[in-house]
C-alpha cells in the first residue's frame, strides 16, 4: 500500500466517530452496574433458590404455607431477583450512548425495548410481595373457608408467575437489536454474536417453559456472559481519556 493510501486510511480512522467520551461517568456506572446486576440479581438468587424445594410447589395453599415457613428467604430472594432491574436500566442507558453514533435509530429501539422490559420485571414486585400478605392472612385465618379464599387468591398470583412471559422474549429481542448494532463497532464482534446467541436461546427455551419448568432459565446463562462482557467494555470506555 502506498504512503498516500496509508495517509488516507489514517485520516479516515481519525475522523471516524466514536463513543461520546463526555459520558465517561455513565459508562463507568454502566460497567459497575452490569457486574452488580449479575452478582446480586442472578448469581446470589440462584444460590439461594437451587437448594430449596420451592420449585416443586404448584398450589396456592402450598405456596402460602411455604412462604409462612420461609418468610425471610422469600423476601430476600424476590427482592434480589427483581429490584436490581434498576441497575440494568443504567447499563442500557450507557449502551445507547456508546452505540448511538453507529445507528442512532436501532440503538434507541433496542435500548427502549430492553428498558421497558426491565420495568415490567419490576412490576412483578407487587405480585411476589402480595403473596407475603396473603401468607400472613392465611396463617391467621380462623376457618377453612377463609384459608380457601386466600389460597384461591394465591393461585391467581401464581398464574402470573408461572405463565409464559412475553416480557422475557421481548427483552431478548432488545438484546438482539443492540447486538446487531454492536456488529458495526465499539464492541468486539464476539460480544455481538453472543448477544445474538442469547436471543436464539430464549426463542428456543421460552416456548418450552410449560414442559421443562425452571430449566427454561438456561437461556439466561447466555445473557449473563453477554452482560458481563458488555459491562467490562463499558467500564473500559469510562476509563478512556481519548478516542482510540
Amino acid at each position: 500500500m502506498s504512503e498516500q493510501a496509508l495517509d488516507k486510511k489514517k485520516t479516515a480512522e481519525e475522523v471516524m466517530p466514536g463513543p461520546d467520551l463526555s459520558w465517561r461517568s455513565l459508562y463507568r456506572a454502566g460497567g459497575v452496574s452490569a457486574f452488580l446486576y449479575i452478582l446480586l440479581g442472578m448469581i446470589v438468587p440462584a444460590l439461594l433458590y437451587i437448594p430449596s424445594d420451592f420449585h416443586s410447589i404448584t398450589s396456592g395453599a402450598a405456596t402460602l404455607q411455604y412462604i409462612t415457613s420461609h418468610r425471610a428467604w422469600w423476601i430476600i430472594i424476590q427482592t434480589l431477583t427483581l429490584a436490581p432491574s434498576f441497575l440494568a436500566i443504567v447499563v442500557f442507558a450507557a449502551l445507547f450512548m456508546a452505540l448511538k453514533h453507529l445507528n442512532k435509530g436501532y440503538a434507541a429501539i433496542g435500548t427502549l425495548v430492553a428498558v421497558v422490559c426491565q420495568i415490567l420485571f419490576l412490576a412483578y414486585l407487587p405480585v411476589v410481595f402480595g403473596l407475603v400478605y396473603l401468607s400472613d392472612q392465611y396463617a391467621a385465618a380462623a376457618t377453612e373457608a377463609q384459608r380457601l379464599t386466600f389460597a384461591v387468591a394465591a393461585e391467581g398470583l401464581n398464574a402470573q408467575n408461572f405463565a409464559f412471559s412475553p416480557s422475557e422474549t421481548a427483552f431478548a429481542i432488545g438484546v438482539l437489536i443492540i447486538s446487531l448494532v454492536m456488529l458495526k463497532g465499539v464492541f468486539h464482534k464476539a460480544v455481538a454474536y453472543l448477544g445474538i446467541a442469547t436471543f436464539s436461546a430464549c426463542i428456543i427455551c421460552e416456548p418450552l417453559r410449560p414442559i421443562i419448568g425452571t430449566k427454561y432459565l438456561f437461556w439466561w446463562t447466555f445473557f449473563m456472559i453477554w452482560f458481563v462482557a458488555v459491562g467490562f467494555k463499558l467500564y473500559k470506555l469510562g476509563s478512556r481519556k481519548t478516542i482510540k
